[in-house]
């Protein structure tokens, strides 16, 4: 299974340089001089490229890759993104860091053991992390803080919700 380690924000520069958001805790790993990364396109089509030059700027990850020498190619990788095996990750030695991959399909459930549905994913936004929560066919978006998900026990295959009222009610 593949988990996404950064997404292609857009070109700069006119030698075929990429701005990515990073979305791994180890782009010094991910992003090194000659790994290959597995893009995902917009299209669904999947190419590898492999890193000649990586590094920070405002903020952001400027990555050059072997295969893109233009601004024009570069500019056909915009909202592509970088894709890593679950299987190259190394295991999390932190009890308060997961996998985004490792969330998805974990049963949902209130302080009382009330289940109430499950993880579809991780969703990463500028305010922050959102678990996206299947509810009876719904999405919900739960805001990933220790004060509304105190618990995530992904060995026992849920998570606990202590939500405010009316965040999981119908709209």
């Amino acid at each position: 299974m593949d988990v996404v380690a950064g997404r292609i924000a857009k070109a700069h520069g006119i030698r075929g340089e990429l701005a990515v958001d990073v979305r791994t805790d180890s782009p010094e790993e991910r992003f090194k001089v000659g790994a290959v990364v597995t893009t995902k396109l917009r299209d669904g089509s999947k190419r590898d490229l492999t890193i000649a030059a990586a590094r920070e700027h405002s903020g952001r990850l400027l990555v050059r890759f072997e295969e893109v020498l233009t601004r024009d190619v570069a500019e056909t990788l915009r909202g592509a993104l970088l894709l890593v095996d679950t299987d190259a990750l190394p295991p999390t030695t932190d009890p308060d860091e997961f996998y985004d991959h490792e969330l998805a399909g974990l049963r949902a459930e209130l302080l009382d053991g009330t289940v109430v549905g499950k993880v579809v994913e991780v969703v990463h936004s500028p305010a922050g992390e959102l678990l996206e929560l299947d509810v009876d066919g719904r999405d919900v978006l739960v805001p990933f803080v220790r004060a509304i998900v105190p618990t995530v026990d992904v060995a026992g295959g849920r998570v606990v919700l202590d939500p405010p009222e009316g965040l999981l009610d119908a709209e």
